[in-house]
């Protein structure tokens, strides 16, 4: 009893320790626009978010229950399945974190679940059905309604906006973007914060601490806020700077559309129980806000990479999730062989990324290249009127000068000294 105790005690740790990770993974989803765009400084806007994350940690359990009850089969659980799951689910946030990649925690952490499940019951302890109907199509639409979402909210705010003072729309704007980063925060609370509230009940049921079945106790809706909400507030510096600069350059107006538009997504499906990827929802919510506006540009090198990691995310997470679960599976000493592997991996991420520190400091100077499709249109652009006419004559070396021979020197005759004719 002694030792399913601590290794109980383990899994919520690691849990927590995961919605950290979570929490400063997806501090661009509601921050990034804000930063980039002026609107908040970006200490004042990771602090608001961080606040908004703990408080929409209490507003619903709906979330949390499609973890613990609906995705995997509860009963064949053990908790060190549930450990296996959350190293593979924190591996996958740090190495896109370091990359600056803004990869879904979400899927992560259901794709973990969903290997480390696999290798210790088979594939008949995962629920396919809530998979496909909660997770995968989800997983699809929101990026792409919440992007034509914004495109539409774009247009039509530079439309209504056409006629207004420049100086005074701005300023409405950004007022606005500071409101709906705030719904953002307060969506992501609802949805993200319960995933881990979820993935901590799940493994009380395994280990006979609650009744199958039962909701998240108090204790744990209140440390899993915490925990995102400390981890948004250190800021996860690296995926804001490619939410709001290295996917296109956006205005307040951009800004606004896009985050109302990604809120919407979030909190609907909320309120409906998926698990959705609020990544999924922003990014897309951003791209379809730089291409509503005329002239507007996404880097789809950025953006291409960015699916990429996508698609990765759930198979790679339940790739190490199921090698984690065969360890485990070993016994104590299994599980001591992955705990260490999972502090020495996280301490070497670490480490690497101090090589090149991004912060608040640096966090809107992008270096993202331009793209195949803005060097183009660089191309195609006129030069500038008026000639420049160069001096080659600076360039072109003087011929050497040779001087004159000295004229001889002319002798003065004396004036009886008559001349002699030739």
């Amino acid at each position: 009893m002694e030792n399913f105790s601590l290794i109980l005690a383990i899994v919520v740790v690691t849990a927590l320790a995961f919605d950290f990770t979570n929490g400063f993974h997806d501090t661009a989803n509601a921050m990034a626009t804000t930063i980039s765009t002026g609107a908040l400084k970006p200490k004042v806007a990771v602090a608001m978010s961080a606040v908004l994350n703990l408080v929409g940690a209490f507003l619903s359990v709906e979330v949390a229950n499609t973890i613990s009850k609906g995705l995997v089969d509860e009963t064949g659980i053990r908790p060190e399945v549930i450990f296996a799951a959350l190293v593979g689910a924190i591996l996958w946030n740090l190495l896109t974190w370091l990359v600056g990649l803004p990869s879904s925690s979400s899927h992560a952490l259901m794709g973990g679940l969903i290997g480390a499940t696999i290798a210790s019951a088979g594939m008949g302890a995962v629920h396919g059905d809530a998979l496909v109907t909660k997770v995968l199509i989800p997983a699809v639409a929101a990026p792409i309604v919440a992007g034509v979402a914004a495109m539409l909210a774009t247009r039509l705010s530079y439309s209504l906006g056409k006629k207004a003072d420049g100086k005074a729309a701005a300023k409405g704007y950004r007022t606005g973007q500071i409101a709906s980063a705030g719904l953002v925060s307060l969506a992501h609370g609802t949805n993200d914060a319960q995933k881990t509230m979820g993935i901590i009940t799940l493994a009380l049921v395994a280990g006979g601490a609650v009744a199958p079945d039962s909701d998240p106790p108090t204790w744990v809706i209140l440390s899993a806020g915490l925990a995102i909400a400390l981890g948004t507030y250190l800021g996860g510096w690296r995926i804001i700077r490619t939410m709001g600069k290295g996917l296109t350059e956006l205005q307040p107006q951009q800004g606004f559309a896009a985050q109302t538009s990604a809120a919407t997504v979030i909190l609907a499906s909320s309120h409906l129980g998926f698990s959705l990827s609020t990544t999924h929802s922003v990014s897309g919510s951003v791209m379809g806000a730089g291409l509503g506006r005329k002239g507007g540009v996404v880097r789809w090198s950025t953006a291409t990479r960015m699916f990429v990691a996508w698609g990765l995310t759930l198979p790679a997470a339940a790739l190490v999730g199921a090698l984690a679960e065969s360890v485990t599976n070993l016994g104590d000493w299994g599980t001591a062989v992955v705990a260490v592997f999972l502090v020495a991996s996280s301490a070497v991420i670490w480490k690497i990324s101090r090589r090149e520190v991004v912060d608040a400091s640096n966090v809107n100077e992008s270096d993202e290249p331009a793209g195949v499709v803005t060097t183009a249109i660089a191309a195609v652009t006129p030069p500038p009127t008026g000639t420049v006419t160069e001096d080659l004559t600076a360039t072109i070396p003087a011929p050497p000068v040779t001087p004159e021979p000295a004229a001889p020197p002319k002798h003065r005759l004396s004036p009886h000294t008559k001349e002699a004719s030739p």
